[in-house]
């Protein structure tokens, strides 16, 4: 997107005994609190880690792997703000690599990088916003059962899925996901607008493979981490990837090694955790 920037920094290291470490921070999974137990990308969970990369001064960018479904919009929009506050203090160019997703709030904060980088076979786009659950109804009739709720406004408990739907509850939810979506097509427009294609799918929803988005200005190019760097700033320049201490499982399953006793709890809803995302990745057909 800033031909003139990576210009300038690539005359900065021209691959000799100078060339420089890129710092590489991952940010994989669904975006949100995911609960006590229950590992999911926040701002709180990435913001160490975002400032250790962009705290290395000798680094003329930050590498971002994005692998995500989306999630939370006010996570993602947050973790968004924060990677940008940081590259404009830093001074640094911030370089997105996406993986197999990167849809919806995944996207969001892809649009943090001053490129963005995608496989061919990646899933990207999904710009909208959406919410989902289910209706019990019949069935707690069905079962005996009788639902008594208290409360002190008309408006306290809206979309009750144990209530019948009402049509104006449902057009107050619909008001405020158009809000949410519009903040989002500014946010993208304000970052890519001036590759984006002039398609009205771009905001539907839709989403794409990484081939299709770079044609349509979501993304700027095809490739791959290594390769991308190595042209950019030379062979000898050397990847230092930056994140938790946490092991494969603790990741995996939101592990705490400071409460053992508390372990089967968090594995189980670790598993949990496991399920969901691979419901939100089913999604998009991985």
């Amino acid at each position: 997107m800033q031909d003139g920037f990576w210009q300038r920094v690539r005359s900065w290291f021209p691959g000799g005994k100078d060339a420089p470490v890129i710092p590489v921070v991952r940010l994989s999974g669904t975006i949100g609190q995911g609960g006590r137990f229950r590992a999911g990308l926040t701002l709180q969970g990435t913001a160490a880690t975002l400032k250790k990369a962009f705290d290395i001064k000798s680094a003329p960018c930050v590498a971002i792997i994005i692998d995500s479904p989306g999630g939370s919009p006010v996570q993602s929009h947050l973790i968004y703000r924060r990677i940008r506050a940081l590259a404009e203090e830093k001074e640094k160019g911030v370089l997105i690599f996406v993986e197999d997703v990167c849809a919806s709030g995944g996207y969001m904060i892809a649009c943090a990088g001053d490129e963005i980088i995608v496989d061919p076979a990646s899933i990207v786009g999904s710009i909208g916003v959406v919410s989902a659950g289910f209706g019990f109804v019949g069935a707690i009739g069905k079962l005996g059962i009788e639902r008594r709720v208290y409360t002190s406004g008309e408006s306290k408990v809206i979309l009750d899925p144990f209530q019948p739907e009402k049509a104006e509850d449902v057009q107050r939810l619909k008001a405020i996901q158009e809000e949410v979506h519009d903040m989002f097509i500014d946010l993208v427009r304000s970052r890519r607008g001036d590759v984006l294609a002039n398609n009205p799918d771009i905001f539907s929803g839709m989403f794409w493979s990484g081939r299709t988005a770079v044609s349509l200005g979501l993304a700027d190019r095809t490739g791959d981490m290594r390769t991308v760097l190595h042209e950019r700033f030379g062979k000898k320049a050397r990847l230092k990837v930056i994140g938790s201490e946490k092991g494969f499982l603790a990741r995996r399953l939101g592990l705490s090694s400071g409460a053992p006793a508390m372990a089967g709890q968090a594995l189980a809803d670790g598993f949990v955790t496991e399920l969901e995302e691979r419901a939100s990745r089913s999604r998009f057909g991985l």
